[in-house]
């Protein structure tokens, strides 16, 4: 660590002296560095900026994606550690640049991965609800897919903000926007079921009183242990797909577009602010969504 902390103190001086950049340019530039140096971390990657080659930061582009940075914020992030490796090959401190074959992520529209009922029903019930955190994560799923809510509004969530005998959450978006959205019967069960696993703990921190989802320790989950569990239940239920967290909300704004629901209404819950952001949902295949109802729907006719 003490090696990244001295180039990219040196690299800033660089950047001030030979590129002319502001100070608060410098500070951007920097923090590119170190949301590489986080990822490294938390795979336990012991590598100095010589070690790094092109396979980390392939895994670090397939992290960053997966924690739902758009392709603009990926393409900027990528930006700043390609001008940063290429500091240091101008410094003769590395011997190769492994930025040199890194692509940018194109900035446009992606048609999003999205899940099938069948699917989500797999990974629903690959949850062990023998562990402790069984009705926790299965709760957690259930409102993401009810309420198609961001990460961050998920791992934002209080208690005083469910309404249960309205059917209603109320959501505190980007921007601090809020806005209420309608939660199924099904979410609202599996929370109450979590809730005695949940004050049963033996500490609750302060500042998380009101907080729905915990962890062991009586605190808030992070959004990259949200993403964790998921991935692990994509594995256990043998689901291929690139999935996050983000996946249930662009599955649950694609369910309810193909099964006809209003554009203007699915912005409204979604929190779009422009109505073109929702519309990319329309161009999706609506073929495997009408094939699953025909098969696991009761009333599908069969």
């Amino acid at each position: 660590m003490m090696k990244w902390k001295k180039h990219i103190n040196d690299y800033g001086v660089f950047l001030k002296l030979e590129k002319s950049l502001s100070a608060h340019s410098i500070e951007a530039y920097t923090r590119d560095i170190y949301k590489l140096i986080s990822f490294l971390e938390i795979r336990e990657y012991k590598f100095d900026p010589a070690s790094i080659e092109l396979q980390h930061l392939s895994e670090f582009l397939v992290w960053i994606n997966d924690l739902g940075l758009s392709s603009r914020s990926q393409a900027r992030l990528i930006s700043g550690i390609k001008s940063f490796f290429k500091y240091l090959l101008l410094e003769d401190l590395i011997e190769t640049d492994p930025t040199s074959l890194l692509e940018i992520p194109r900035i446009g529209r992606k048609l999003p991965e999205v899940l099938s009922i069948e699917e989500i029903d797999r990974l629903m019930s690959a949850i062990d609800m023998s562990k402790p955190e069984g009705r926790r994560n299965r709760a957690m799923l259930e409102v993401l897919y009810s309420c198609g809510l961001r990460v961050s509004e998920l791992t934002g969530l209080r208690i005083s903000n469910i309404y249960f005998d309205k059917g209603f959450i109320r959501i505190t978006g980007k921007g601090n926007k809020e806005r209420l959205v309608p939660i199924g019967n099904t979410a609202l069960r599996e929370i109450r079921n979590y809730f005695p696993d949940r004050n049963s703990l033996s500490h609750i921190d302060k500042d998380s009183e009101d907080v729905v989802f915990l962890n062991r320790r009586g605190r808030g989950l992070s959004r990259v242990m949200i993403f964790t569990i998921i991935k692990d239940l994509a594995a256990a239920a043998g689901i291929k797909k690139n999935i996050s967290p983000h996946t249930f909300r662009h599955s649950f704004a694609t369910h309810l577009i193909d099964g006809g629901a209003d554009l203007r209404a699915v912005q409204e819950m979604l929190g779009h602010e422009s109505i073109l952001t929702t519309e990319i949902y329309t161009h999706l295949d609506r073929q495997y969504l009408r094939d699953a109802i025909i098969r696991f729907h009761p009333r599908s006719g069969r």
